[in-house]
């Protein structure tokens, strides 16, 4: 007979392997590189803080199963603080590398946008 779920044992574990664990679990990190789409207007919370929101595209090759595959998609993003104001000086086309975390649209809109907290230009992509 399975013991139940609420009946399971747990080893106990040493603490740097439940901090290992926990790091895993919540590890929301994405680096994307590509030509911004487009870009939305400068805006600024109540509070006071700059935020845009814009579109980046990628295209590149991968490897999937021991095979090349061309990818190709758009991201929706958004920066706020110091990338925004960063980002209003941009046009589309421009070559971009960004990194930061996803996070739903919305509460009622569950759809992926990547926070843009690190933001690199390059020529071109």
């Amino acid at each position: 007979m399975k013991p139940s779920p609420s009946r399971r044992l747990r080893l106990p574990l040493k603490p740097e392997a439940e901090r290992a664990v926990a790091t895993s679990l919540s590890s929301n990190r994405t680096e994307l590189a590509g030509q911004l789409q487009e870009r939305g207007s400068l805006r600024y919370t109540p509070a006071g803080v700059p935020v845009i929101e814009f579109r980046i595209g990628h295209a590149s090759e991968q490897i999937e199963a021991a095979n090349p595959r061309r990818v190709e998609c758009e991201l929706a993003c958004v920066a706020v603080g110091p990338p925004a104001l960063l980002l209003k000086e941009t046009s589309p086309g421009m070559g971009l590398v960004v990194g930061g975390f996803l996070a739903a649209r919305s509460l009622k809109q569950k759809a992926p946008v990547l926070h843009v907290t690190t933001i690199e230009f390059a020529e071109k992509i």
